[in-house]
């Protein structure tokens, strides 16, 4: 049960990377067309990528320390998407549960 409630608390960690990159690029303080395609663009690229190298079923399956290093990549750069969009305490706090979730992960399933 205890990894079934992990692996959840990933796949929500993983919409959460989404959404904070869709939200960043919405909040640039620049043209119009620009946030939009970066706020739809970002989260694209980024889901291609985690698809490529980082998902369970990836095109091109990398080994579980280059996997891990690049999960906290993406996690990161969310969390640095959420504090420069101005919501500072939410990225603290996704980069705790990351943290976290990822040591439980990998020290549990892994």
């Amino acid at each position: 049960m205890a990894m079934i409630v992990i692996d959840l608390i990933f796949f929500l960690m993983e919409l959460c990377a989404l959404a904070a990159f869709c939200l960043w690029g919405f909040k640039l303080d620049t043209a119009l067309w620009i946030r939009i395609v970066v706020g739809i663009g970002s989260p694209v690229v980024v889901a291609v990528f985690w698809g490529m190298y980082v998902a369970p079923k990836a095109t091109f399956p990398v080994t579980l320390p280059v996997r891990a290093v690049l999960q906290l990549i993406v996690f990161g750069l969310a969390a640095a998407a959420l504090y420069g969009s101005g919501y500072r305490t939410a990225a603290v706090i996704y980069a705790a549960v990351v943290i976290v979730e990822m040591i439980l992960s990998y020290a549990l399933k892994r």
